[in-house]
């Protein structure tokens, strides 16, 4: 809730599901060897073969999120004046997370690299700086526009309000850190997510639009800028008193905001507008092509996994932990 106000000092709810997952290994080699992963393939049987891999994994696939990953954390080690020992290592990737559908699979490699720099070091990084260092890697050295949002729930986990207003700010080793406050995912009504896996949309497509319009005063996206941290202040609230059911709404109306000042794909829509005839409400996961909201245990569910299959999409009840 509130995505994708979490770039511009708003707020957000987030929550981690445990049905996918980005894996880092990190062990001692004689050279520093980063492992090509299935994601970095460079042969191919035909350009139809090429073709396909780059709609799943874009033209890059990990290898350059863990490099700057390495890069950054040996700049932050340098600056807090930590000695790093001069044993090599070999390290490999595998993500099983949907790409360019708004999941957060590019940050999650990220996070999972530095946890395993972290042990392999004995470097503790204090957490709240953890997902600011995480969104420098893509930011500034690799020029990937993006937000807190995921990097904080892959770093706390289960389910964060998060607040990234100045007021709520602080500057921790130099990196600004929000606020950010563990709810309890038992608090949550059902949930479902739905994506297409054949189709996808980078997202810093959405945010370099999005982006351009802000730094320019567009009134338009300011304005909705401050409506969608509301309705995560809203969500936040309900949860936090037991009141999840009351999130129905909110979700539909975090949804309607994005439609209003953004150009959405039809495909997108077609998501949205599936899930909604059945009942249930939906919202953009993220920026890219999944779609999650609240169901009813019941026949309902049914329905909206027969509806949603038929559009082509993967329908999953996901699995949420503290």
């Amino acid at each position: 809730m509130g995505n994708p106000s979490d770039g511009y000092g708003g707020r957000t709810v987030s929550l981690i599901i445990r049905d996918f997952a980005a894996r880092v290994v990190l062990y001692e080699w004689d050279e520093l060897e980063v492992v090509l992963s299935q994601e970095d393939q460079s042969r191919f049987q035909s350009v139809e073969d090429l073709v396909r891999d780059v709609k799943h994994h874009g033209y890059y696939g990990g290898i350059r999120l863990v490099k700057a990953t390495i890069k950054k954390f040996a700049d932050y080690c340098r600056r807090q004046g930590h000695t790093l020992h001069d044993q090599n290592f070999s390290i490999r990737y595998q993500s099983d997370i949907p790409r360019q559908v708004g999941m957060g699979g590019s940050s999650a490699i990220i996070v999972a690299t530095l946890r395993c720099l972290m042990e392999f070091y004995d470097i503790e990084i204090p957490l709240p700086v953890q997902p600011s260092l995480a969104l420098s890697i893509e930011t500034e050295e690799l020029g990937i526009p993006a937000g807190l949002q995921d990097r904080v729930i892959q770093v706390y986990e289960g389910v964060v309000a998060m607040d990234f207003s100045d007021s709520a700010s602080k500057q921790i080793e130099g990196y600004t850190c929000g606020t950010y406050e563990p709810l309890d995912p038992k608090q949550l009504p059902p949930i479902y997510l739905a994506f297409k896996a054949d189709v996808g949309e980078p997202t810093e497509v959405v945010h370099n639009d999005l982006r351009a319009r802000y730094e320019q005063g567009d009134t338009e996206v300011v304005a909705a800028m401050d409506t969608f941290a509301d309705l995560a202040r809203q969500a936040r609230d309900a949860i936090s008193s037991g009141r999840g059911d009351e999130l129905a709404p909110m979700i539909n109306a975090n949804y309607d905001l994005r439609d209003a000042i953004c150009q959405i794909s039809p495909w997108q829509v077609e998501m949205i507008r599936t899930a909604r005839d059945v009942g249930a409400t939906a919202k953009f996961a993220g920026s890219g092509g999944a779609i999650v909201g609240t169901r009813d245990n019941g026949a309902n569910y049914s329905r909206l996994e027969e509806h949603l299959t038929s559009i082509g999409c993967r329908v999953l009840r996901p699995t949420v932990v503290g």
